[in-house]
This record gives C-alpha cells, structure tokens and sequence, in this order.
C-alpha cells in the first residue's frame, strides 16, 4: 500500500491497483485507517512508547517477559502476547546468552590429578603478604579475553 502512496503521483490509483492484483476496497480502506486510526491502535501507540522507555531503560536487555513485568509494576494492565507483538512489529528484542556460554573455559579431564590444596580451603592470612589468592574472570568481548586478579589474603588488596 505504501508503494502505490508513493508512486500515485506519477500513475493512477486504479493502474497501480489493478497491476498488482488488490481491489480498490482494500487501498481505500487502507487509506481510512491511516487517516482514521481506530482506538486499538492508539493505544498501541502508547504502548510502544511506554515499552520503549523500558526497553532503553534496561540498556536494551529486556524482552517481552522483563518488559511486560515492568508494565505491570507501573500499573499498565497488558498482555504479555501484545507487548510481544508490539516489539516485534518494531524490531526489538531482548538480549540473550549465546549458546555455550556459561559452559565453562576448561573442561576437567576426569583422570587428571587435581592440584594439592596447601591453605585446605582457609583463605584467611595474620599478616600481609602470607597469602594471596587468585581468580580468573571472563569478560565478554569479541576476542574472549580472560582477566586473572591476585589478592592479598590478609588486606584484600589487589597485588596483581
């Protein structure tokens, strides 16, 4: 419909109707309802706005559940079918977890010997430098790059 919108100022209406197949009911009715928005639609007007506040709100992490829950809190009464269709309709979508991950960096072989546990699991420490503990984090970026931090037991400092 939007395309014979836009070329109708260089062919007819009925021209344009008639090459692609639709029958001038439909594009008058269309250009109705465009016109004429009926009360469903505007209120999905307000509602895309209210969910994309939301939706930025949450740094774009939010699907359709989070979004809907939220509504809710803030006492707009909606379906969470609707709030779904209206993001899709805009193209917006929660963020998800990759396959895969959360799975681990390592997988432990089953016949390996672990290594000696030298504290037996006390991590505390009566003077600095006596013992420091380390913890390997994962950051997320494009080239899975991992950040290992050394602490010191006793200050809680970082020293590495």
């Amino acid at each position: 419909m939007r395309f014979i919108d836009e070329h109708r100022d260089r062919f007819a209406v009925a021209l344009l109707l008639r090459v692609l197949d639709i029958a001038e009911s439909t594009y008058y009715q269309w250009v109705k309802q465009a016109e004429q928005p009926c009360d469903r639609n505007l209120v999905d007007l307000g509602l895309i706005s209210n969910i994309h506040e939301i939706w930025e709100a949450s740094g774009r992490t939010y699907g359709a559940d989070r979004v809907h829950r939220q509504l809710r809190r803030d006492g707009i009464r909606v379906s969470r079918k609707r709030v779904e269709r209206l993001m899709a309709g805009q193209g917006w979508q929660g963020a998800f977890l990759r396959r895969g991950w959360g799975g681990g960096s390592t997988r432990q072989d089953p016949r390996h010997i672990p290594a000696p546990d030298l504290v037996n699991r006390d991590f505390t420490a009566d003077r600095p430098n006596r013992l420091w503990v380390a913890d390997a984090t994962r950051i997320p970026c494009g080239e899975g790059v991992s950040l290992a931090a050394v602490r010191d037991a006793f200050s809680r400092r970082i020293v590495g």
